[in-house]
């Protein structure tokens, strides 16, 4: 179970950061309307709040340096609690981000919540 969690969690990052760093736009296919984006302390609910916030982004360009991903059981039947934290290649910009992925039909996921945060040293 564990080793399937963890499976699901680097697959689902590997995947996250691509779009994010490559084609932004193609996130909002990961959420649904109930989700929630908690960006820098602004929280933003369903699919088109979200993917306007990502596209609003004051950078067009960046790449993620993931260094840990810790993933968890979610009290969602199925659900998997994901934790990044890594780089963001912006002149010296370093990030943790949390996701709970949820289980959709078809056998994929969907991003329920997704907690964003720069760490300032």
């Amino acid at each position: 179970m564990e080793e399937h969690l963890e499976d699901v969690g680097k697959t689902f990052v590997s995947h996250y950061y691509n779009l994010f760093d490559n084609d932004r736009s193609s996130l909002a296919s990961l959420y649904q309307t109930s989700s929630v984006l908690t960006f820098e302390g602004q929280k933003i609910q369903g699919v088109d709040n979200i993917a306007t916030k990502l596209k609003q982004l004051p950078f067009d360009q960046c790449h993620h340096v993931v260094s840990t991903i810790d993933c968890q059981p979610s009290s969602f039947v199925g659900g998997i609690m994901v934790f990044v934290s890594g780089s963001l290649q912006l002149p010296g910009e370093e990030h943790t981000e949390m996701f709970q992925l949820i289980p959709s039909r078809g056998g994929s996921y969907f991003v329920q919540n997704d907690v964003f945060r720069l760490n300032y040293g």
